[in-house]
């Protein structure tokens, strides 16, 4: 953005998310031949691209970090419709949508978005530099969250099976949202200043630092726009998720890659954003998007997962099995371990993408 906000009318990023919305209503409940499929699938492709570039013009309106705040807390809102959705299909399949969801979402997160944004920014920095007290807090918060609702339930003897009762949903999902809500009152009021980018001395200044701001009207057409393009993400993944669902019951593999498949397009508009962040030396922004995701992902995702169970059918399957258990604790470990000392090389960056494309493979083949 080297000359403010960009003329919208010219964009193609205006246009794109129309579209993908009427694709989106144009499919919705009918039976989608290949090809129409495949359209669906390039409106769903240009919706990601275009949620990125409206994510980033409000974010350069009103800063860090409350920028990487709206593209985290839009998504996982509209993340969780598409969970109730899937979930109130129905099918036995359905009781575990939401943990593997979430589990997926942390992973893709943590170790994914982490991992990429960590190569991009030390292969053009040598060395990624952040905020130890912001990105530790933030990890803190979702070590404690994944913990809590899905770990805990493989351990409770309330209920057989990895389930919680319903006390135990509604206590999770009580102390889930007010850990978000506490989060999101210290990343933006009580210790803002924890969030925002940091930078060596060695480190240039990059041609966004002082570009002009958008105007409001530039800056409320993104966000309008970055609403109808992440409506048309989900959207469009949902149509889609029943070819993916064909695909991975006739490949033989496990129930749990649907949910991966759909958090991996669900999340890569952020993941794109991070990215691009981490590019231009800005890897606080990455890690308040990554962190900041996950901790939406289960403090959001939770408690209205633990509502919607009120009048969805069939049990609510929450606890991780033992190989998930490890990688998860196994991340927890290595991200503290990167986010302590406040500045991370390539090799943090390469073990967060090993424990990714472990995660990756082990839900393929378990």
């Amino acid at each position: 953005m080297k000359t403010g906000a960009p003329r919208l009318g010219s964009q193609w990023t205006t246009w794109v998310p129309p579209v993908a919305v009427v694709a989106l209503i144009l499919g919705w409940g009918r039976e989608l031949p290949p090809v129409a499929m495949a359209i669906i699938g390039v409106c769903l492709v240009g919706a990601v691209l275009a949620a990125v570039h409206h994510a980033e013009v409000v974010a350069h309106r009103v800063g860090e970090p409350f920028g990487s705040l709206v593209l985290a807390v839009a998504v996982t809102i509209i993340e969780v419709g598409l969970i109730v959705t899937l979930m109130a299909g129905g099918g036995d399949k359905a009781s575990t949508y939401a943990r593997d969801t979430v589990y997926a979402a942390v992973m893709i997160t943590c170790n994914g978005i982490v991992g990429f944004s960590l190569l991009m920014g030390t292969l053009r920095n040598r060395v990624a530099i952040f905020n130890a007290e912001g990105s530790g807090g933030a990890l803190a918060t979702v070590c404690t969250l994944a913990t809590m609702t899905l770990v805990v339930p493989a351990f409770t003897t309330s209920q057989p099976g990895p389930e919680f009762t319903g006390d135990q949903l509604a206590f999770a999902a009580g102390a889930s949202l007010c850990l978000y809500a506490l989060f999101v009152g210290v990343q933006t009021v009580r210790h803002r200043e924890y969030f925002l980018p940091v930078r060596s001395k060695e480190q240039a200044v990059q041609p966004d630092d002082h570009a002009p701001l958008p105007t409001d009207r530039a800056t409320w057409s993104s966000a309008a726009l970055l609403l109808v393009a992440l409506v048309a993400v989900v959207g469009n993944a949902k149509l889609v998720s029943p070819a993916i669902e064909d695909g991975v019951e006739s490949a033989g593999l496990p129930t749990a890659v649907v949910g991966v498949v759909i958090a991996l397009l669900v999340l890569s508009p952020e993941t794109l954003a991070a990215v691009r962040a981490a590019r231009l030396g800005r890897m606080q922004t990455s890690l308040n998007l990554a962190y900041g995701s996950a901790i939406a992902s289960i403090g959001l995702t939770i408690p209205a997962i633990a509502l919607a169970s009120i009048w969805l059918e069939g049990p609510l399957v929450l606890g991780v099995d033992a190989t998930h258990m490890v990688l998860l604790v196994l991340t927890a470990v290595v991200s503290a371990l990167t986010v302590v000392p406040g500045r991370a090389t390539l090799l943090q960056g390469g073990v967060h993408l090993v424990l990714f494309a472990a995660f990756l493979f082990l839900s393929f083949s378990p």
